[in-house]
């Protein structure tokens, strides 16, 4: 029997967001990530950040609240501010007098207990409606994480398609100055053994030349020494 397609409720669920926070450069930044791993290949990190005790996962409303409406977009804001995190932070103000003035951001968890009322317990049926919506909401900022992880990947992959174009061109330039070069070095070397071989053929018949001459002489020497040596006696 053919199997049955897997229901919603039994298919894996996706991986919860969280909100990571770390500071690179003249920016803070914080992206919704379901890892630290994924957010460390959102900021395109070389190197552990967390390990390191550079980055952090944050519970402050204001930054999860920005980061779960972009899920997998790095928001940044100028390093040392407590202004909002958006996807187009402009530079620290007073960048131009050799370094941005850190100020102190609040620590949530320093701040004063408000001494309110208790809150009243919800009603079940209240919290089960709270915690579909907000199951809802997870899967709607998971499935966008993955949406922006793809756009990431693919605007990475054409830029390395670009850069390994643009390296085969440079390539295909040097291979042809390479062969250019080599073809004009051979025709220098043939011709050049063209006029040796010539020059050694002249050089063989000059020999053969001078050979025969040596040889006329040395019987033209003995006959003149004979008849000397026959006039003195």
């Amino acid at each position: 029997m053919p199997k049955k397609p897997k229901s919603e409720a039994t298919r894996k669920p996706q991986s919860k967001l969280k909100t990571y926070q770390t500071s690179l450069g003249f920016y803070d930044q914080a992206v919704a990530a379901p890892s630290m791993k994924a957010a460390l290949a959102a900021w395109g990190a070389s190197s552990n950040l967390f390990h390191q005790g550079a980055a952090k996962e944050t519970d402050d409303p204001d930054i999860v609240a920005a980061t779960m409406a972009s899920p997998g977009v790095v928001l940044r804001r100028p390093v040392g501010s407590d202004g909002p995190f958006t996807e187009s932070a402009q530079l620290p103000t007073d960048l131009a007098d050799g370094e941005a003035k850190r100020k102190p951001r609040p620590n949530s968890k320093s701040k004063p207990e408000s001494k309110s009322k208790p809150k009243q317990r919800p009603a079940e049926g209240a919290t089960k409606q709270s915690r579909k919506i907000d199951d809802q909401d997870a899967r709607k900022a998971a499935a966008a994480f993955e949406k922006e992880e793809r756009r990431r990947d693919a605007a990475r992959r054409k830029e390395e398609a670009a850069i390994a174009k643009e390296r085969a061109k440079e390539r295909a330039r040097r291979d042809k100055a390479v062969a250019t070069a080599q073809a004009t070095l051979d025709a220098a070397k043939r011709e050049h053994d063209a006029k040796a071989e010539a020059i050694e053929a002249e050089r063989a018949v000059l020999d053969e030349r001078a050979e025969a001459e040596q040889g006329r002489w040395d019987k033209q020497r003995k006959k003149l020494e004979e008849a000397l040596r026959r006039a003195r006696t």
